[in-house]
């Protein structure tokens, strides 16, 4: 599993892709995607998380990251991509006394 954070901003929104983009607005992570936006919505985070196979790397869930972003049919620009590998991540536990 990866969870991808795309930065930017948004072009022109019609009062369709306002509502859109308000409609998918959220802090949690989802195939779908999710949206936080500034007030005026023009700038944006988009969180997705995408699954994942071996071989896949972050170029791959770069990819489909931005697939869920085009699909809210909405023009924008990206300024920054952040993925985590959730495969890598390592859970320390506490001992117990």
């Amino acid at each position: 599993m990866f969870r991808v954070i795309i930065s930017g901003r948004f072009g022109d929104l019609d009062e369709t892709g306002r509502a859109s983009v308000l409609a998918a607005s959220g802090l949690a992570f989802s195939t779908q995607g999710a949206f936080t936006h500034d007030g005026t919505l023009s700038a944006f985070t988009f969180r997705c998380q995408v699954p994942a196979t071996p071989d896949d790397d972050e170029q791959d869930a770069t990819r489909r990251a931005l697939a869920a972003l085009d699909a809210y049919g909405q023009p924008y620009d990206v300024l920054r991509v952040a993925v985590t590998d959730m495969r890598t991540i390592k859970i320390r536990r506490r001992a117990r006394e």
